[in-house]
Order: C-alpha cells, then sequence, then structure tokens
C-alpha cells in the first residue's frame, strides 16, 4: 500500500497507505480518523442524518456496505442492517456469510431477506423470464425490498454504501448520455416521500481503495469477489475510464463528483421529478409506481411462471454473447 519507510503526515510514525490524491501518507490510527472525518463531513454537509434517525443499511457482504455500517457504529449513530439472498448461487451463500458474520461478531441486529423463499424467484431466473441483463432485475428488486423493509420496519432513513468511485462512475455515464432527469436525481440524499424512505450516502468522500484499507485495518472480513453476474456493465467500464484519469490526475475523480454536487446539481434541482405526480399505489403490493403494475411485481409475476435457472446457465449465456 505504501513505500517502505514513509511516514504518516499527521504524526510521522510509520505509514501503512498512500493516498496521492491527499497527496500524503497515513499510519493506520490516523487513516481510521480521515475516513471518520470525511464521513462526518458528508453527514453535515448534506444534512444525511441526525442522532434520533432510525437508520436501516443495505448489507451485501463486501467492503462498502460493511465498512459504512462499522462507520456509522462508530460515529454514535443507531443502525440495523439488512441482507437479501439473491439466489446467485455459491456467490449469494458466501456474501450472505460475511454479513452475518459481521453483524453477529459485533451485536448488532441484521435483517435478512431470502428472495426465492419469499417472493418465488432469484435473479438469474429473473434475468432469463425478463430476457434483460441480470443487473436490471437486481437493482430493480433491491430498490423494492429496501424500500419496503425500511417503511414496515419504521426506519427513517435508508443508508447504501456507495462511494466516490461508484458516484463518479455513474456520473460519468450519465454524463456521457447527457441524460438531464438522471443527473438531477443523482445526489447524495434523497427525501422521503410518499412509499419511498429517506435515501443517503455517506460514503461519498471516500473511494473503493480507501473502504477496503478500513476494512483491513478494522479486521472486517468481507467478500473480495465481484458479483459474477455484473461482467460486461458498463459501470465497470466507466470505473476503470475514470481510474486511467486519476492514476495521471489524482483528485479528478474527487473534484468530478464533488464539483458536480456543489455547481451542476443546484442547476438541475427540479428537473428530476418527471412522473412524480403520476404516481399510484401499485394494485398488487402497494409500492409506488406509474404502471399498472410496479417494476418489481411485473418481474416477480414473470419470474414466478419461468422455470428456475441455474446461475451457471445465465453465465454461459453472456460469455458467449461477448
Amino acid at each position: 500500500m505504501v513505500a517502505a519507510g514513509s511516514k504518516c503526515r499527521t504524526c510521522r510514525g510509520p505509514a501503512i497507505i498512500d493516498l496521492p490524491r491527499h497527496n500524503a501518507n497515513f499510519c493506520a490510527e490516523h487513516f481510521l480518523e480521515l475516513c471518520r472525518r470525511q464521513v462526518a463531513k458528508a453527514i453535515d454537509k448534506f444534512e444525511m442524518l441526525t442522532p434520533d434517525d432510525r437508520i436501516l443499511v443495505a448489507v451485501s457482504g463486501g467492503k462498502d456496505s460493511l465498512a459504512v455500517w462499522d462507520l456509522l457504529i462508530e460515529l454514535g449513530y443507531q443502525a440495523d442492517g439488512l441482507y437479501i439472498g439473491l439466489g446467485i448461487g455459491e456467490y449469494s451463500d458466501v456474501s450472505g456469510e460475511y454479513a452475518k458474520a459481521f453483524a453477529a461478531e459485533r451485536a448488532l441486529h441484521l435483517i435478512t431477506i431470502d428472495l426465492r423463499d419469499e417472493y418465488g424467484f432469484d435473479i438469474p431466473t429473473a434475468a432469463k423470464a425478463t430476457r434483460r441483463v441480470p443487473c436490471s432485475a437486481c437493482g430493480t428488486s433491491k430498490r423494492h425490498l429496501f424500500d419496503k423493509a425500511a417503511l414496515e420496519g419504521g426506519y427513517t432513513a435508508l443508508v447504501t454504501g456507495h462511494n466516490l468511485d461508484d458516484e463518479a462512475a455513474v456520473l460519468f455515464g450519465n454524463t456521457l448520455r447527457w441524460d438531464v432527469e438522471y443527473l438531477a436525481r443523482q445526489l447524495p440524499v434523497l427525501p422521503a416521500r410518499d412509499g419511498f424512505p429517506k435515501k443517503v450516502k455517506p460514503l461519498i468522500r471516500l473511494t473503493e481503495r480507501e473502504m477496503a484499507a478500513w476494512c483491513i485495518v478494522r479486521g472486517i472480513d468481507y467478500l473480495v469477489d465481484e458479483c459474477p453476474m455484473a461482467l460486461g456493465n458498463k459501470h465497470l467500464a466507466y470505473k476503470a475510464a475514470l481510474n486511467a484519469i486519476e492514476q495521471e490526475s489524482p483528485g479528478s475523480k474527487a473534484s468530478f463528483y464533488l464539483n458536480f454536487l456543489d455547481n451542476m446539481a443546484p442547476l438541475l434541482a427540479g428537473a428530476g421529478a418527471s412522473g412524480v405526480e403520476g404516481l399510484h399505489p401499485c394494485p398488487s403490493c402497494g409500492a409506488p409506481t406509474t404502471g399498472d403494475l410496479c417494476a418489481f411485481c411485473r418481474v416477480a409475476e414473470k419470474s414466478r411462471a419461468h422455470e428456475p435457472v441455474p446461475v451457471e446457465l445465465v453465465l454461459s449465456k453472456g460469455r458467449g454473447r461477448r
């Protein structure tokens, strides 16, 4: 992580990590302090959370979701976790084990939902039944179930582990298409409204690498592997492009995303409200929708009518198309 002999910028002790975008190295203690400070700064600037909030953290078993849960507890917030078993073969089995182990070791409350057991389908089957890329069915299902659990559980804030790399990559993709409606909604806080909980992203000032380092220093075991069904996702290509720019010009990702929030997002305010006026309860589940059924119920209806599909079949088809 850091060259031998490097010194911490704060205490001049041995450094464990170099952060080129800060032009500095840090020891373990002051690196953790930096992360806490960056999360607290994001929460304060965007008024994400209050001490009275009942927080539900969307947990995947990966570094970012476990790190944000850990950071919130470190900062004194009360937060429960929610894990959704998506039925993506061994990947889902292992990710669930990491999430459950993290919660058990810290005596934290983790809610678990199994998509196949409770809704009659899984993501590989949904991808086949809807004839869409797996990430589409996955995102639709997770958003619906996160919202539902937060509202039914009386939580006042739903936290996700989206970090600076994630948000910069999404912004890059939306900017390439000049998708104004999506650009206007790409905010670190989405306020609560009828049928939707408040959603916040406390990690927007920290990178993937920094979250991996947080987990290592804090002794948090997490699932390292990417979801096998995400191979070929454009989001990963956007991340790679931004990483190449960051390598040549450290700090570029932070400037790109954080300056968007400061300088451009205010100019787009209101442009992301399209379709809100036409929302009505889904006749099947009650979630807000503009159609005859909400997106999740449409996916579930098609998927439950389809024979279960093993993840290996979907992956082999995907490899054949590339």
